[in-house]
């Protein structure tokens, strides 16, 4: 299961993003910059940078998410956002001695389909585990004949067999991770995983770190979501057709934030 948590954000976001701006457009010192940003000044500053379409302040609001229950897929194409920081837990050192995985919908809702599913993670779990004992048991028995201890040999086996058995795993085995963005590369995310087009476990995910981060900065937010939230849909011919939907839809996401 799916599981998403802020773990962390820039203190008052909007303001340092508001801070930014200010530089920008005034003979403002740095000693004076957070000077006079109420909260009514700084949603000015930050509608006035969507509406210029100057991005770039808004870098300097990063966001920390805990993320896990998701799938080697979804890490796969979740790290093809470069401007972001990526903590994974690694097949390499850690023993997946019972592997959780990610089953589809589409898998789930066909009985004959997740039958078929669950019997080839089962054999995907057996072989791996099976794997990585002969390799442990190979790897100890050579240190041990180069005069390695016993004790220390089979810890350092360990790990060897795991770098190697990993090749096994399935793609919809589950991971986790600490992912960090700034604002910007947020929006960015938002706006091609949050299309009805993305595959459904980024979209998943990408809506529900929405959801966490609009009330801490709706005005930085406010235009956040699919493409076609803000404007026209930009998938040509492949467009979904339910743009009015989906507007509704982000637009029930911001009044659930009671922002």
């Amino acid at each position: 299961m799916m599981t998403v948590r802020l773990i962390a954000h820039t203190p008052e976001p909007e303001k340092v993003v508001a801070a930014a701006a200010k530089l920008c457009y005034s003979d403002a010192h740095i000693t004076d910059l957070l000077d006079g940003l109420t909260e009514e000044k700084t949603a000015k500053f930050l509608t006035m940078l969507s509406d210029l379409g100057h991005a770039s302040p808004i870098e300097h609001a990063s966001f920390t998410f805990g993320i896990e229950g998701v799938s080697r897929t979804l890490l796969a194409q979740i790290t093809r956002h470069r401007i972001a920081s990526f903590s994974v837990q690694s097949q390499r050192y850690v023993r997946l001695d019972d592997f959780h995985y990610v089953i589809p919908p589409e898998i789930e809702a066909i009985p004959e389909a997740k039958a078929a599913f669950l019997e080839s993670m089962d054999e995907d779990a057996k072989r791996y585990l099976d794997l990585a004992k002969k390799l442990e048991d190979g790897h100890t028995a050579r240190l041990m004949a180069e005069g390695m201890p016993e004790k220390q040999a089979r810890a350092k086996a360990s790990k060897q067999a795991n770098e190697d058995a990993r090749f096994v795993l399935p793609n919809a085995c589950e991971t986790k991770m600490v992912v960090t963005m700034n604002a910007r590369s947020l929006q960015n995310f938002f706006h091609l995983r949050c299309c009805s087009r993305a595959q459904w476990e980024i979209r998943q995910l990408a809506e529900e770190m929405f959801r966490l981060v609009y009330p801490v900065a709706p005005h930085i937010f406010a235009k956040a979501g699919p493409a076609c939230v803000s404007g026209p849909c930009p998938e040509g011919k492949m467009c979904c057709g339910r743009t009015a939907e989906v507007r509704a839809k982000y637009e029930a996401i911001k009044q659930e934030a009671g922002v």
